[in-house]
């Protein structure tokens, strides 16, 4: 059982592994839906339709690359109340960065998406789901929290709406971060169903940073993040 003190600012052992949120505990039924976008933009504005009928607010972690080439989508994201967070400036590998090559990149794409949206990212997904300890700690040196996912609905290789739906529906729990991607094939067939299951189970979809605790927490092995409980005294 690893369980790590945060935020960033607490001292940190360099024995103790770093990882990056893959869930929250909560008492509540709540959970968050993500979407990667690095590539195309076929249906970004599909997607904005579908989330805005159930009246769903969700996070985008975008490329820098993919600002550059559609920041019209990204401000019309902004504009539907998305959360517009950072997923790396040109999609690298960050393991085979250094600490100052990361901490650059981070800030390029924060620079793309403030000059847009006039809010600075304070989350990030890192490219490929890839991290290590040295690239985690760079990105709590930045202020910024680093975001993974506990439900894959792999819609990246093309599952059709009935399996994408069928994995996300059996693995969703509270405090779930469900990882979609913008441009797959049959997201926006599967998104409706997952979004009516969710709330026919009485589920509350929120932006991550909403999903996420506030002062001081801990991550265990399985990259869950759980509150302090201060010890009373007796």
């Amino acid at each position: 059982f690893c369980a790590v003190l945060f935020p960033a600012s607490t001292a940190v052992s360099t024995t103790e592994r770093q990882l990056p949120i893959y869930s929250v505990e909560t008492s509540d039924k709540r959970c968050a839906i993500s979407f990667d976008a690095a590539w195309g933009n076929e249906d970004t504005e599909q997607l904005i339709d579908i989330l805005g009928r159930y009246n769903i607010k969700t996070t985008f972690f975008v490329v820098g690359d993919w600002v550059e080439r559609y920041p019209e989508s990204v401000a019309q994201l902004h504009d539907a109340g998305m959360e517009i967070m950072n997923h790396s400036n040109d999609h690298a590998h960050y393991n085979s960065l250094s600490a100052e090559e990361i901490i650059a990149d981070v800030t390029a794409c924060n620079e793309k998406i403030a000059a847009i949206t006039g809010v600075t990212p304070t989350l990030i997904r890192c490219p490929y789901g890839e991290y290590d300890d040295h690239v985690i700690a760079a990105i709590r040196s930045m202020g910024m929290e680093p975001i993974q996912w506990d439900v894959d609905s792999l819609d990246w290789k093309d599952y059709d709406a009935a399996t994408i739906c069928e994995r996300v529906t059996s693995r969703v729990k509270e405090g779930s971060i469900v990882l979609f991607h913008n441009a797959a094939l049959h997201t926006p067939e599967a998104l409706p169903q997952i979004l009516e299951y969710l709330i026919h189970e009485g589920f509350t979809v929120v932006p991550i940073s909403e999903l996420l605790l506030e002062g001081e927490y801990t991550i265990d092995h399985t990259g869950r993040q759980w509150p302090v409980v201060e010890e009373k005294a007796e």
